[in-house]
């Protein structure tokens, strides 16, 4: 936290005056207590020691309503999270044949295509979303748009295809996100970063595409834009290829490394998920996470909300203590 007028600080000496002059008026009501020798009259007017703590309560409230006050005074800055009015987010999904496996329930691609549904629900309405999905070659179902029932229909189409091409998804992600913000004139903020962010699910390693997974990461960064990504899967999935004696089992264990270093390469976070709940969990997260971004701003208001409350306690204390302020 910084100050715009730190020189107002010097407002809270005023602090311990008030308890200094606090203490010294209950010292002289002590005196004047001792010099009674009629023990009824002493009684009537000394506090009674179960009870003596009582009328610190309002002093005690009253100091921290001068604090905040004085502090208020000096225009407290701090760093707090704001939405980004313009921000586009474009999900992009892996629909590569291992996307049939059933190790997640009641396959990958179903336990994707629900938690994305959450996702959309926790989004705040003013963001733009995409949808971009991935097998050999990369396709947009869903220009980035605020229409999220048109982003609902388009998950409806996800299918599980063939090769995984994580590259080249990545990179067609980057460019749908780019072109939607300068559309609606969208500018890099402080920290270099575009109001933009990728939500990357993959549940395997790349096999197909031209361009590598962290050659386009590092394009998404150049770009400003961050690329939070999922694996999705156990080392246990298998997809089961033909029928009867002519069927084959093929492994597809998720691939936590190269999702791993796509989200380090562009400044944002990694998740795994080997379950439909633990997917679920993550993309409800990322919907009430994406999107915002640190500002500074004066939070004046806060400590002079805190001090009206604090005074507003201290009087209130002191009526139903029946304790008078010293």
């Amino acid at each position: 936290m910084t100050f715009a007028w730190p020189l107002f600080l010097l407002a809270l000496a005023v602090v311990p005056l008030v308890l200094a002059y606090a203490l010294w008026v209950d010292k002289r009501r002590a005196k004047y207590a001792v010099a009674f020798t009629n023990l009824d009259v002493l009684a009537s007017v000394a506090d009674k020691g179960g009870v003596r703590w009582r009328r610190w309560v309002p002093l005690v409230l009253l100091l921290l309503a001068l604090m905040c006050a004085a502090t208020a005074l000096a225009r407290p800055r701090g760093e707090t999270w704001v939405p980004d009015d313009n921000a586009t987010v474009v999900m992009l999904v892996d629909t590569s044949g291992s996307m049939r496996a059933r190790d997640v329930e009641p396959t990958r691609l179903d336990a994707a295509s629900s938690a994305m549904r959450s996702f959309l629900d926790r989004l705040p309405k003013r963001f733009h979303v995409g949808l971009v999905e991935f097998s050999s070659v990369p396709d947009v179902l869903a220009e980035p748009t605020r229409d999220r029932q048109l982003v609902r229909d388009a998950i409806t189409y996800l299918t599980p295809d063939a090769g995984t091409a994580i590259g080249d998804g990545l990179d067609i992600a980057t460019r749908l996100a780019q072109s939607t913000l300068a559309r609606e004139g969208a500018k890099r903020g402080q920290d270099g970063k575009l109001p933009a962010a990728i939500v990357l699910l993959s549940d395997g390693a790349q096999n197909r595409g031209t361009l590598r997974p962290q050659q386009a990461a590092e394009k998404a960064r150049a770009a400003g834009i961050r690329v939070f990504t999922v694996a999705l899967g156990t080392q246990k999935g298998v997809v089961r290829f033909g029928f009867g004696p002519f069927g084959q089992t093929i492994p597809v264990p998720p691939d936590p490394a190269t999702m791993r270093l796509i989200a380090r390469t562009t400044g944002a976070r990694t998740y795994t998920a080997n379950n439909a709940e633990r997917l679920e969990a993550v993309y409800q997260q990322l919907g009430s996470s994406i999107g915002r971004r640190r500002e500074t701003r004066d939070i004046s208001s806060w400590f002079l909300a805190g001090a009206a409350a604090l005074l507003a306690a201290s009087v209130g204390s002191a009526r139903f203590l029946t304790a008078p302020l010293p």
